[in-house]
C-alpha cells in the first residue's frame, strides 16, 4: 500500500520527524485560510510520483490565489489519476536539499539505507547519471541501524552542525520501516533550513501482507482512501466497470493481463521480483474469449503510466487461438500500442502463436523470461 503524502507525514510526526505545518483540503469549500500562512505550497495528493513536473505542486502567495489553485487542483488529474485532496503547507526557507531512504535491497533481501546530497530530484536519474553521488549501507535486521553508519552518512553529506538532527531523523525513519512493516520509507527532499532539518516530502510503502499486525493503522488508512475517492475513478477503472472486467489499479508501469486470478497473482510477484512495478491487476477468468482480451487491452492501455503490457496466459479452459484473435483485433482497431510481451501456453497454443507471428509478435515459452523482458522494456522506455 502506497500512502498519500499527508498520511506518510502523519506517521513521520508521530515518530518525531519534523515536517512543515499544513492543512488538508478535501473540497473547494474546505480551505481553512485562518490556519494557512503565506507564501504556501499546495500539493496534489495522488499515489503517483512526478507531481511537480505534472503541475501538481504550486506555490501561492495570498488567500484568494490559494482558493483558486486548490479548486483547480481538486478538479485535475495527475498522470491519469484524479486528485483526491490537496495538502497546503507553509513554504520552507531551503538552503540545501538532501535525499534519505530506507528500503529493501532485492539483490540481498536486506534493508538498505541510502542518502545523497542531491535531493529534490528523481533519484533514479541520479543513480543512472551520477551513481557515485548516492551513499548506501546495508542494515542487518537483527542489529538495527548502527550509529556509526548514520554518522558516516551525515559526515559525507557535509551536515556539520546538523549531524545530530540527521541521526535522529534516520533512526526514526528506520523505526517506521521496522515497526510498520514498510518496504520503503523515503524523504525527498530532506531540506536544510535555518531552523533545522525538515522533511518536505514523505513516501511510505507498506507491506499489505503484514496488515494483520497493524489492524488499527490499516483500518484508518483504508477508511481515508474510501472517503477521499468520492466516487472518482480513472478512465481505466471506468472502462473496466462498464465491461465487467476484473481490474485493480496499481502504481507501476507494467500493465498486466492474465487469464486467471492464480496466474495473475504469480505474475505480479514475478514482476516485483524482477525489479519492476505492476500498473494493474487484470484477469479475464477461465472461459474468456477474443472479445474479453480485446476489451482488456483497451482497459489496460487507458492508463497513461503503462509503458509495456505483459499478457500471461496458461490455457486450460481458455483457448490460446481465441486469445490471439483478441490481440490481433485490438491492434487492427488501434493505431498505437505500447510493446506487448506475451507468454502463451495451453489449449491451441500453436495456432495462437502462429496468428501472433503473422502480425509480428513473438511469444515466450517461459513466464519468468517474459516478465524479465517486460520489466526491461519498461525501464528503457
Amino acid at each position: 500500500m502506497r500512502l498519500l503524502e499527508f498520511q506518510a507525514k502523519r506517521i513521520f510526526s508521530r515518530y518525531g520527524i519534523p515536517v512543515p505545518k499544513g492543512v488538508l483540503i478535501e473540497s473547494p469549500d474546505g480551505l481553512d485560510l485562518e490556519k494557512l500562512s503565506f507564501p504556501a505550497v499546495l500539493k496534489a495528493q495522488v499515489p503517483v510520483g512526478g507531481r511537480g513536473k505534472a503541475g501538481g505542486i504550486r506555490i501561492v502567495t495570498q488567500a484568494k490565489e490559494a482558493a483558486a489553485v486548490a479548486k483547480e487542483l481538486l478538479a485535475s488529474n495527475i498522470k491519469g489519476v484524479p486528485v483526491q485532496a490537496v495538502l497546503a503547507e507553509e513554504q520552507a526557507e531551503i538552503e540545501r536539499e538532501l535525499y534519505l531512504a530506507i528500503l529493501i535491497d532485492k539483490q540481498t533481501n536486506m534493508p538498505i539505507i541510502m542518502a545523497s546530497a542531491t535531493g529534490g530530484v528523481d533519484i533514479e536519474e541520479v543513480a543512472r547519471e551520477n551513481p557515485e553521488q548516492i551513499l548506501k549501507k546495508h542494515v542487518e535486521p537483527s542489529i538495527g541501524l548502527p550509529d556509526y553508519v548514520v554518522r558516516y552518512l551525515g559526515k559525507n553529506l557535509g551536515l556539520g552542525d546538523y549531524l545530530e538532527s540527521f541521526r535522529e531523523i534516520a533512526d526514526q525513519a528506520y523505526a517506521i520501516f521496522r515497526d510498520c512493516d514498510a518496504s520503503l520509507v523515503e524523504i525527498n527532499p530532506l531540506a536544510v533550513t535555518p531552523s533545522g532539518l525538515l522533511a518536505l516530502d514523505a513516501k511510505i510503502l507498506l507491506d499489505e501482507k503484514a496488515a494483520f499486525r497493524h489492524h488499527d493503522l490499516f483500518t484508518q488508512l483504508q477508511a481515508e482512501w474510501r472517503r477521499l475517492e468520492k466516487g472518482t475513478k480513472t478512465m481505466a477503472e471506468q472502462l473496466a466497470e462498464e465491461r465487467g472486467i476484473t481490474y485493480v489499479p496499481l502504481d507501476g508501469d507494467v500493465g498486466m493481463i492474465s487469464d486467471g486470478a492464480g496466474t495473475g497473482m504469480l505474475t505480479l510477484d514475478l514482476i516485483q521480483d524482477a525489479g519492476g512495478r505492476a500498473a494493474n491487476f487484470c484477469e479475464l477468468g477461465g472461459l474468456a474469449g477474443a472479445e474479453s482480451m480485446r476489451q482488456a487491452l483497451e482497459v489496460v492501455h487507458a492508463n497513461p503510466n503503462v509503458k509495456v503490457v505483459l499478457i500471461s496466459l496458461i490455457g486450460g479452459l481458455t483457448r490460446m487461438d481465441e486469445m490471439a484473435d483478441g490481440v490481433v483485433q485490438y491492434l487492427e482497431q488501434h493505431e498505437k500500442s505500447v510493446p506487448l510481451i506475451i507468454r502463451m501456453y495451453g489449449t491451441q497454443e500453436e495456432v495462437g502463436k502462429a496468428k501472433l507471428r503473422a502480425v509480428g509478435i513473438e511469444t515466450f515459452e517461459d513466464l519468468e523470461a517474459a516478465v524479465r523482458a517486460a520489466v526491461k522494456l519498461a525501464k528503457e522506455s
